[in-house]
């Protein structure tokens, strides 16, 4: 890994209203350095909240102009343990499961495996709606996303 890449803090989180039904995924991003922020949020109207945890993470690290070393922050035991244990072996066997089934949400795992492979991505695991200040706000996030496109639609 290079030296001197700037490290970054991605809060995540995705909110679906039936599963499937229409979701949405908020993220905010962080460069403690400079202390900047970036908020973003988008909506699906017939997702999966694995679906919505997953394009959070891809939205954040597409954000991301130059490798970081990027601390994500997620509630999702889904996105967690399919970076940190189950994509390497999926990759392996052709984005198939143990029991040689294609993976759920295959497009979006190689889109994420793709961008993580350009940073350092560091997972945490923090419980939902405990208040944690960040994961809070990517709830919420998420959350009016969906909201706004269901009151539109």
């Amino acid at each position: 890994m290079e030296q001197n890449k700037p490290t970054v803090e991605l809060y995540t989180d995705g909110a679906c209203s039936g599963n499937p039904g229409p979701g949405g995924w908020g993220l905010v991003l962080r460069h403690p350095g400079s202390g900047a922020e970036i908020e973003r949020s988008g909506a699906e109207a017939e997702t999966t909240n694995n679906r919505m945890e997953l394009t959070a993470v891809i939205e954040g690290l597409g954000l991301l102009t130059r490798p970081s070393v990027v601390e994500l922050y997620s509630d999702s035991q889904y996105v967690l343990k399919g970076l940190n244990e189950w994509m390497a072996s999926w990759k392996r066997r052709g984005w198939k499961t143990a029991d040689k089934k294609p993976v759920k949400n295959a497009e979006l795992w190689r889109q994420l495996d793709a961008l993580s492979r350009k940073h350092e991505v560091r997972v945490h695991w923090i419980r939902g709606h405990d208040g944690h200040p960040e994961n809070e706000r990517a709830d919420r996030l998420a959350v009016r996303a969906r909201e706004a496109l269901v009151e539109s639609g």
